[in-house]
């Protein structure tokens, strides 16, 4: 292996995802999911965070497609995109 390869290997690569415009977002979906946890009067931000960190999707009800809904996303998109919202509107 040339110094080149090796070189290559030691840097940091950047992956860019280009998002489908037919995905529903990750706000959309945590606005929908909140909603409907109100509606059902849970407490939605226990139940999101009860989801995120466990992945059980009994903590999301069925009610308005919610639980289906949460699950087109992967957890972790959906904790970037609170991070993502946190940090800009806490600069």
């Amino acid at each position: 292996m040339s110094t080149s390869d090796k070189n290559h290997f030691d840097q940091t690569m950047k992956f860019d995802v280009v998002a489908d415009p037919r995905e529903v977002s990750s706000r959309d979906i945590l606005f929908t999911v909140h909603d409907a946890l109100v509606e059902k009067e849970y407490n939605p931000i226990n139940q999101i965070v009860g989801y995120l960190l466990s992945g059980d999707p009994a903590f999301i009800p069925r009610h308005n497609n919610a639980r289906s809904l949460i699950r087109k996303k992967e957890r972790d998109e959906l904790i970037e995109e609170l991070v993502r919202f946190y940090l800009q509107q806490n600069r």
